[in-house]
């Protein structure tokens, strides 16, 4: 069975993902930590469960879901992998920190392996079918356990709300059409975990959620 583990991380308060079965193999999604006792808590995390990180996976390469990337990418010898269509946002976070005036902390390796829609992520004894759910950025991909019944969603949907779409890349329209024909068409039970708050399900979304209300 795949358990999920959330750690709050960075001033953007991101969710960052440590997704993880019996076999003790891990995936690491969107790793934010940002500052050195941020990061010594993932790894203490990772250590204390004894676990394998195999691989380093971005949802999409908003600032704040990238600023643990080198420290991952370094610490456990592994590359960096997310959508094709993610390589331009990733190429532009020096840039949007210093808008925001928050210093980067270390360059993100690039990304070196893609994935695309459909793509199966396997680790362990747990498989992963990756969703094409732009909207949020221009190619964020969400991922699918059908198995234990969650989704890593990234900045798609959230807990009564969903991603902004006043980012470059972002688009209102085809985010609410990622949500409905990526994520509603899941049973209702499936835990959708989001890349900032808590976690929500489908079906409580479908009934609640206003942005997606007719």
């Amino acid at each position: 069975m795949a358990l999920v583990a959330a750690l709050t991380f960075n001033p953007f308060q991101e969710n960052t993902y440590i997704v993880y079965d019996e076999t003790k193999e891990c995936i690491i999604f969107d790793p934010g930590c940002y500052t050195e006792i941020e990061r010594k808590q993932m790894a203490k995390f990772i250590k204390d469960k004894e676990l394998k990180p195999v691989r380093l996976i971005n949802t999409h390469c908003h600032l704040d879901h990238v600023f643990g990337n080198n420290f991952v990418a370094t610490k456990f010898n592994l590359e960096l992998e997310a959508h094709k269509g993610e390589v331009p946002v990733l190429e532009v976070v020096p840039q949007v920190c210093q808008m925001y005036g928050v210093a980067m902390p270390d360059q993100s390796p690039p990304i070196t392996k893609f994935i695309e829609e459909g793509d199966v992520i396997e680790f362990g004894n747990t498989r992963l079918k990756t969703l094409f759910t732009p909207g949020h950025s221009p190619a964020s991909i969400s991922f699918y356990c059908e198995k234990d019944k969650f989704i890593i969603a990234g900045d798609v949907l959230f807990h009564s709300s969903i991603g902004r779409t006043d980012l470059p890349g972002g688009d209102f329209n085809t985010l609410i059409a990622s949500i409905r024909e990526q994520f509603f068409v899941l049973p209702d039970e499936v835990e959708v975990w989001p890349g900032h708050g808590p976690s929500t399900t489908v079906g409580y979304e479908k009934k609640n959620n206003p942005f997606l209300n007719d």
